[in-house]
């Protein structure tokens, strides 16, 4: 798996031309509970913006607390997930698990099978940045078991 560590500390900017650029988060939906068909465990999931056609891009932040996680899933046109804070896993189809930690930017190929979510002893929340395809961002899969969030399969 590709995992960059970057430095999480952005400069501030001004900019006169800042007020006549369309903001895409303004209007953002409420947050939501993740439902139970897609993931294990407690996820809160905070929409940030989707962008207006013809852009396909969408990005949410999402929380997991200890022990929750997604389901299997792969998305049509790939996703980049930045952690943001706590400590997570991650893990592709075949793949070992690996550790996420905040600064990390991790890349799923477009169709790759993979889960990620919390350590067991600690909360993650990442941005989840993907491209919709025809309106879908996702397809979502069977759930991780227990034996495979423990490393045991």
């Amino acid at each position: 798996m590709e995992i960059k560590r970057v430095c999480t500390q952005a400069a501030a900017s001004s900019s006169a031309t800042a007020s006549t650029v369309d903001a895409l988060s303004r209007d953002k939906p409420a947050g939501q509970e993740g439902p139970a068909e897609w993931f294990t465990g407690k996820v809160r999931i905070e929409p940030l913006f989707e962008a207006p056609d013809p852009a396909r891009i969408r990005c949410a932040s999402v929380t997991f607390e200890p022990c929750a996680r997604t389901a299997w899933h792969t998305h049509p046109l790939g996703q980049t997930l930045i952690v943001t804070s706590g400590l997570g896993w991650a893990q592709r189809e075949g793949g070992p698990i690996e550790e996420i930690r905040p600064g990390d930017v991790v890349w799923f190929p477009p169709n790759e099978k993979h889960w990620h979510g919390a350590m067991p002893t600690a909360a993650m929340t990442h941005i989840a940045i993907q491209e919709a395809l025809d309106g879908k961002v996702v397809d979502w899969m069977e759930q991780v078991s227990e034996a495979q969030y423990g490393g045991k399969e």
